[in-house]
């Protein structure tokens, strides 16, 4: 059964860090909408993930981090500090950034393995969750396809029991973030979202 647990607790998250740290999967707010979320370097916590999404491994999951340090660590040097820019503008905030992914990191978050894709939400339970524990793995709280959560309620219905916690905040937007590649020149858009794409590539060009 689904442990429960409101956003504004004293200790939330404590709570869904230790939950993460045990191997758990946790629901819970971001800025935009519900997300599920696991250790990326957990690899049996994160194939959870794409089994309760009915997700494809070749459609990879996403981090989101404490701030722009810690997401862009995770990519490769040359290609953060092009990065460094558009992270200024737009973190913490709705844009996903597609990177090469810096050598040597152990991360399980499917197909391909060589990029990864970082975010800074606004949002402080999981900016503070990230501090705890470093970056996690998190893709939005709905059956892949399908429309995504934009209650706790309606993620927990949606994902079912293999949830371990589910913190319950107030009922969001449901705008997902928007997604640019930024490993091809010049930088493109794969997912249009709150943050204007073209501007986000309007950015990177010299």
């Amino acid at each position: 059964m689904t442990e429960v647990l409101a956003e504004d607790d004293a200790r939330v998250a404590e709570r869904v860090a230790d939950a993460l740290r045990a191997g758990g999967v946790v629901v819970l707010p971001t800025d935009t909408v519900y997300g599920v979320a696991a250790l990326p370097a957990d690899a049996a916590a994160v194939e959870r993930l794409f089994s309760l999404k009915g997700r494809r491994h070749d459609v990879p999951i996403a981090v989101l981090c404490a701030d722009a340090e810690q997401a862009l660590a995770l990519a490769e040097p040359a290609a953060a500090e092009r990065a460094r820019a558009a992270a200024a503008r737009w973190w913490p905030g709705p844009l996903t950034l597609v990177l090469p992914r810096r050598a040597g990191l152990h991360l399980h978050l499917g197909q391909p393995d060589h990029t990864v894709g970082l975010r800074v939400p606004d949002h402080p339970l999981v900016q503070a969750v990230a501090r705890l524990v470093g970056p996690v793995a998190t893709t939005s709280a709905n059956r892949h396809g399908q429309p995504v959560a934009v209650t706790a309620e309606e993620a927990v219905a949606a994902l079912g029991d293999g949830v371990d916690l589910a913190v319950v905040g107030p009922r969001l937007e449901g705008r997902s973030s928007t997604v640019v590649d930024a490993t091809p020149t010049p930088w493109r858009v794969l997912r249009d979202g709150p943050v204007p794409g073209a501007e986000v590539v309007a950015l990177e060009r010299p």
